[in-house]
């Protein structure tokens, strides 16, 4: 009697033999029109910034008469030996700013994560409590009248560098967000696991939960740094005193406003000739480069937990 072999059926395969279909393969001729569709995209996202620099670089003259061209006859770098007229006091303030940011991202990433970690843990009796009242401030905030009479007559903080870092130091957003992250990232049974090997609740805590949620603290240092970085309104409300040296972004529009004021009083100050000269649209445009080059530089660095942060939690299993 004949023997019958049975060819086993090889991964992929259906019950005749037939390659199944992976319906959720791409083609190729697909992934090259997602592919140009998503450099597009970013081509698109990078473009408004390389014409900011093309045109910072622009000679005033020529863009007066050509207008706005991605590549002008003549360039000129009148609008950045303008901005750096100033000479120490524009580094003194990229100094101040740069203070600013490190410490306010530090304090606030201590902060955001100690309160948001306290209220991701079932153990912790008030969270409620303590969840509802950072999700009150969202809706409510008692204005910036008392704001500043709190940072000014009870702080006594005005002229201070802590003026600039504790408005910002502390999120209800961030707070929510972190909170999310503890809960879907880190385990009550991690946490309880580190405790039966004797860690306490701070040894578990910079052990154990901190090097899990990497791509959520760095999420959140980036959205705090950018704040940071970005802000002019404190140093505009608690820096009165011109011996003191401003952050960035306040002395760059202080020299907006000086340019402005030049430029729109010659007739009366009768000097029609330096207001003429003054690169008025190309420094507004140098401006831009030197407030957003760094954040620019730094975002890299930040990536790979910027997005690990963003989709964590999307998928589960």
């Amino acid at each position: 009697m004949a023997q019958t072999f049975i060819k086993p059926r090889e991964a992929g395969e259906d019950r005749s033999g037939r390659k199944k279909r992976d319906y959720n393969a791409i083609t190729p001729f697909w992934n090259v029109i997602f592919n140009i569709g998503v450099g597009l995209f970013a081509f698109s996202c990078v473009f408004p910034f390389l014409f900011v620099i093309m045109i910072s670089l622009t000679d005033e003259q020529t863009l007066a008469l050509e207008g706005f061209s991605l590549w002008p006859s003549e360039f000129s770098t009148a609008a950045y030996r303008y901005v750096f007229q100033s000479g120490n006091e524009l580094l003194l303030s990229f100094g101040v700013t740069l203070a600013v940011t490190v410490i306010g991202t530090l304090l606030t990433l201590a902060l955001v994560t100690t309160y948001s970690y306290a209220l991701s843990r079932r153990s912790f009796e008030f969270r409620g409590f303590f969840s509802f009242l950072a999700f009150f401030t969202m809706l409510f905030s008692g204005g910036m009248v008392p704001g500043y009479i709190v940072m000014t007559q009870f702080l006594h903080l005005q002229n201070t560098i802590w003026a600039l870092i504790l408005p910002l130091s502390l999120s209800a957003f961030s707070i929510i967000v972190m909170r999310t992250f503890f809960q879907t990232t880190v385990p009550d049974e991690v946490v309880e696991s580190a405790k039966i090997d004797g860690a306490g609740e701070f040894r578990a805590f910079f052990s154990i939960v901190l090097p899990i949620s990497l791509p959520g603290i760095a999420t959140i240092g980036l959205f705090s740094a950018l704040g940071y970085w970005n802000d002019w309104f404190n140093a505009l409300l608690y820096y009165n005193n011109p011996d003191q040296t401003p952050p960035l972004q306040f002395l760059l529009m202080q020299i907006e406003k000086n340019m402005d004021f030049l430029t729109k009083n010659a007739q009366y100050l009768g000097n029609f000739d330096a207001a003429a000269g003054l690169p008025t649209e190309t420094v507004r445009m140098a401006m831009v480069v030197l407030a957003t080059l760094p954040i620019v530089l730094a975002y890299p660095f930040f990536q790979r937990y910027f997005i690990q942060g963003l989709t964590v939690g999307s998928v589960k299993g």
